[in-house]
C-alpha cells in the first residue's frame, strides 16, 4: 500500500481534528503510553495547532483515511512545563522547535511515515529559524507488566535521525492510564538534535 503524506493548514487542518483525536486515543492507548484518552480533551488540545500559524500538522493517509499524524510547534508556543527542563539543560527556548507527537496505526509502520513526519517537521522548524529540534517520550521500566513481548523501542530509529537523549532534561506529565481511576505522573525524557 502507498501512504500519502500531507501537511494540513487552515480548513483542511480543522476538518481533520476529529480523526486525529481518535487516532491519538487509539495509538496512545497501547504500550508504552497506556493513555486512557478523552475525545473532548483531545479535540481541545489539537485546536491549539489549528489556531497557531507557526504550528504544523502532518498526516499520513491510506486513501481518504488518516492512519497517522504528527505535530510540532515552536517551544515558546507549547506547554510551559517544557521550558524549565530544557532551559536547565542549556537550551534557549526561542531556539527550540518541539516535535510534539507522532502516531501511526500499527499496520502502517515500517513504510517510511516516521521519517516523513520528522522530515516535514524539521523542514518547518528551519523555516521558522529554530536551531534545535526536540521531543520527549514516556519512560517505562524494561520489566513493566504491560510491556508486550514483541515491543520494539524507538530509540534506534531516533538515533538514526540524529537525535540523542538530553542529559537531565525530563518533563513530567500526569494522565489516567488504562484501568486506572486517577491520573498518575509520568517521566518523559527529552531527546534533541541540532538542525
Amino acid at each position: 500500500m502507498t501512504l500519502v503524506i500531507e501537511t494540513l493548514t487552515g480548513p483542511e487542518l480543522d476538518a481533520a481534528l476529529d480523526d486525529v483525536a481518535r487516532l491519538r486515543i487509539e495509538v496512545f492507548r497501547d504500550f508504552p503510553y497506556l493513555y486512557d484518552g478523552d475525545p473532548a480533551y483531545e479535540r481541545h488540545y489539537l485546536e491549539t495547532y489549528r489556531d497557531n500559524p507557526s504550528a504544523i500538522l502532518v498526516v499520513a493517509r491510506d486513501g481518504a483515511r488518516i492512519v497517522g499524524a504528527s505535530t510540532g510547534t515552536p517551544l515558546l508556543q507549547h506547554d510551559t512545563a517544557f521550558f524549565a527542563p530544557l532551559s536547565e539543560a542549556g537550551y534557549a527556548p526561542q531556539d527550540v522547535f518541539y516535535c510534539a507527537e507522532s502516531v501511526l496505526l500499527a499496520g502502517y509502520r515500517g513504510q517510511g511515515a516516521g521519517h516523513a513526519f520528522f522530515d516535514a517537521r524539521e523542514a518547518h522548524a528551519r523555516t521558522l529559524g529554530a536551531r534545535h529540534s526536540v521531543f520527549c517520550a514516556v519512560e517505562r521500566a524494561p520489566d513493566h507488566p504491560a510491556r508486550p513481548e514483541d515491543y520494539r523501542a524507538l530509540d534506534p530509529f531516533w538515533r538514526r535521525r540524529g537525535y540523542a537523549p538530553i542529559p537531565g532534561a525530563v518533563a513530567r506529565f500526569s494522565w489516567r492510564e488504562v484501568g486506572q481511576d486517577v491520573e498518575t505522573e509520568h517521566r518523559l525524557p527529552f531527546w534533541g538534535r541540532t538542525l
